[in-house]
């Protein structure tokens, strides 16, 4: 039985695929941002190459229209800038909306007659159906961060996104 040091595990299982980091920008809490931070994360993806199934990208770029919609509707008198993070790795992408409003949101259903409110609650929807998860978390000057985190593609058993 040989001894010595115990193998390493080959090169491409332990370093971070080109596509892996975080980024983030900031963005003026008006409504403008709402299509900038869209296209924002939709150019990073491609830049970086990252292989996003198609109906993961499409409820991805809802989610942040949804988010920075949030934000900037809600929390623009105590936040005029917003910050947008999205971390990438091997499976997986997570996309957070900042703000520095400390009112935690909770998703609601809304009544079909009703205009607005149904923006958290999509966001948990759209996550969900794809075995992602959603939460919110404090920041520490006192906001809050809402994140969506998604799997890159589907899992076999997901029904489309978008109906």
């Amino acid at each position: 039985m040989p001894s010595g040091p115990p193998a390493e595990p080959p090169e491409e299982l332990t370093s971070p695929l080109a596509y892996e980091g975080v980024w983030r920008f900031t963005a003026p809490a008006l409504e403008a941002s709402v299509p900038q931070a869209r296209h924002a994360v939709r150019d990073l993806l491609a830049e970086q190459c990252v292989p996003v199934a198609a109906a993961i990208m499409d409820g991805l770029l809802l989610i942040v229209s949804e988010l920075v919609t949030n934000a900037v509707r809600h929390a623009a008198l105590l936040s005029p800038q917003i910050a947008v993070q999205v971390a990438l790795g091997a499976n997986w992408l997570r996309v957070a909306v900042e703000d520095d409003h400390p009112y935690r949101p909770k998703a609601l259903e809304a009544d079909q007659g009703d205009l607005g409110g149904r923006g958290l609650w999509l966001v948990k929807t759209l996550t969900a159906e794809v075995g992602g998860t959603c939460g919110v978390e404090h920041t520490r000057n006192g906001g809050k961060a809402i994140w969506a985190e998604l799997p890159l593609t589907p899992p076999a058993t997901s029904p489309p996104l978008l109906r």
